[in-house]
């Protein structure tokens, strides 16, 4: 590792990128000066530059390609999501935990929606609930449809980083779906879950805060306790 008596080289590299992005107010998509340039304002070899690139661009805060000029980044759920896989690997959350905070953050999201939504928004939730609900059960599908209808609601809710949370969320959604549907076995039992879709759904188009919020709450109350039976 390149450090000197102050530190990491590098740290102190990727600091002085970041501080150039916020004085110059540069945005998403705005290029940043080379490795060249940088390396020489901060009197530090391009080897050391490179890496901090390299370091920004595995945070998501810069795109970086052979060839071109570095660029602001967008925020990047999949970051997140990255995070939060290797905390739950390696026991530092639990399941539960991760859980408590999806209740919280996508019960706000359900009223912001309600709340935010455009007519496109309202269909296009009203159609995936509807979509869970097929006579075939493709649980590849179900779970496809389902991820969709909570980062649907979410952006109808106009939060940027409501929805970068709940796009995080997808990794674990592909394990928790399944297992909420599996333990749904019965004809009945199916149908109740995607009513509880179709609630929420049709809430959120009559911009209902009050019954998105209950029907959201609902859901999360009876999946709950299916989910963590089988991945805890």
């Amino acid at each position: 590792m390149i450090v000197d008596g102050s530190g990491s080289l590098v740290r102190r590299a990727m600091d002085a990128v970041n501080a150039h992005i916020v004085d110059q107010k540069l945005h998403v998509g705005d290029t940043l000066p080379g490795e060249g340039r940088f390396a020489e304002q901060l009197g530090v070899s391009r080897a050391v530059m490179r890496e901090a690139f390299g370091a920004l661009a595995a945070l998501g805060l810069l795109n970086v390609g052979n060839g071109r000029r570095a660029r602001v980044g967008a925020m990047d759920g999949s970051v997140m999501a990255t995070s939060l896989t290797h905390a739950i690997s390696t026991d530092q959350v639990t399941v539960s935990e991760i859980w408590d905070v999806r209740r919280t953050l996508e019960v706000r999201t359900a009223v912001l929606a309600a709340e935010h939504r455009s007519e496109e928004d309202a269909a296009c939730i009203v159609e995936l609930a509807e979509a869970m609900a097929g006579e075939e059960i493709d649980m590849r599908l179900i779970t496809q449809f389902d991820i969709e209808f909570h980062q649907r609601i979410a952006r109808a809710g106009r939060n940027a980083l409501f929805v970068q949370i709940v796009q995080s969320f997808a990794p674990l959604m592909e394990i928790a779906v399944p297992a909420a549907w599996r333990t749904r076995v019965s004809i009945e039992r199916r149908g109740l879950m995607i009513e509880r879709h179709r609630a929420i759904a049709t809430a959120i188009a009559a911009r209902d805060q009050v019954a998105a919020r209950i029907a959201m709450e609902a859901h999360f109350d009876a999946s709950v306790g299916a989910v963590l039976s089988e991945l805890v």
